[in-house]
């Protein structure tokens, strides 16, 4: 009998389903023209299912389906108040029937003029109120991690069952829905007959990278993936990475993930996380006026500022080809409009 691989163990864990079928890959011929260098390719995880979809919708029908193995009744979740993980988390809790506490930050930074996430009634914070959030908005810095915990333990005394789920829901239970795309991604460039020169995504909370890092080492492809932080320093992204996918690489019975598996680059961050950057700017009317594809401006603008860069460096070579992996989150470009004025 053969011996079971990390996959295996994979598809004998709880899991929601909120997506039919693999989100579609196709290629961004325009795009790729007008850069004149390798083909572009993306893959639409902008798709996934929940309300407007998003790379979160992956995490959480492993996160949910745990809270629910654990007779959970409410979801507790943090963020910024145009945070994307908290909208598909108050989605999926209204799919599954939950109550969900969202508690959120005011996104303003001490070294910023202006507050980049107003919580104005728009983009993601108007969704949490159609799709009715009990929210407590706390000032930026706030401990909000530490408030989950207080109000789990007053849900607690109410005899409700509470269930936490991290900022992002990047921990090794949410990494996993990005451990299953990557193996989504090697079955569709079989079917595609496409071999990939390098994945380009987002890093933000890690859980994306991780779980496809940690994917990718499993199935031992040779398939970079290669991380635009969106916030922090390269080597702390880096260590964030690598700590997380070795968490769900030892979740799935398999052994740490090599460190030079885990590339982060830290050039298209700016001044900091949420805050715009001109290349951002450029690489969001780049994608939407060759190929109408619309990006939001803090994880994936970066993201593609960061692929457009390497492109016209020659990092990559001109006959290869890249898998842009678009983790969604437009509803954020209608509380920022005026980065595009």
């Amino acid at each position: 009998m053969p011996a079971q691989t990390p996959f295996d163990r994979l598809d004998t864990l709880p899991r929601r389903r909120y997506t039919t079928g693999p989100t579609p890959v196709t290629h961004l011929r325009d795009l790729s023209l007008a850069l004149g260098g390798p083909e572009i390719w993306i893959k639409r995880d902008d798709q996934l299912g929940l309300a407007l979809g998003g790379n979160k919708t992956r995490k959480l029908e492993f996160l949910v389906a745990d809270a629910l193995t654990a007779g959970a009744d409410t979801l507790i979740t943090l963020g910024g108040v145009q945070s994307n993980h908290c909208r598909l988390t108050l989605a999926a809790a209204r799919q599954e029937g939950l109550d969900c506490r969202l508690l959120l930050a005011e996104d303003l930074r001490p070294d910023a003029t202006e507050g980049p996430n107003p919580p104005e009634f728009t983009g993601n914070f108007l969704l949490f109120d159609l799709l009715g959030a009990d929210t407590e908005v706390h000032p930026h810095g706030h401990d909000l991690a530490g408030r989950a915990v207080e109000l789990a333990a007053e849900l607690t005394e109410e005899g409700r069952t509470p269930y936490i789920i991290p900022t992002g829901g990047s921990t090794a239970t949410g990494a996993l829905g990005y451990v299953d795309c990557a193996r989504e991604i090697l079955v569709q460039s079989v079917d595609l007959g496409m071999e990939w020169d390098a994945v380009v995504v987002a890093s933000g909370s890690a859980g994306m990278q991780a779980g496809l890092v940690a994917g990718v080492d499993a199935a031992g492809a040779d398939l970079p993936v290669v991380g635009v932080s969106v916030m922090n320093p390269q080597a702390t992204q880096e260590e964030m990475v690598g700590d997380l996918a070795d968490d769900v690489a030892f979740f799935l019975g398999a052994g740490p993930v090599p460190r030079d598996r885990v590339r982060v680059l830290d050039d298209y961050v700016g001044a900091g996380y949420t805050l715009p950057t001109d290349a951002m700017v450029e690489a969001v009317r780049l994608f939407a006026t060759t190929e109408g594809v619309l990006l939001d401006p803090v994880y994936t603008g970066k993201a593609a500022a960061g692929l457009i860069d390497l492109v016209r460096r020659g990092i990559f070579a001109p006959d290869g080809k890249i898998l842009f992996l678009h983790s969604g989150g437009v509803p954020g470009l209608f509380a920022r409009a005026g980065y595009f004025e």
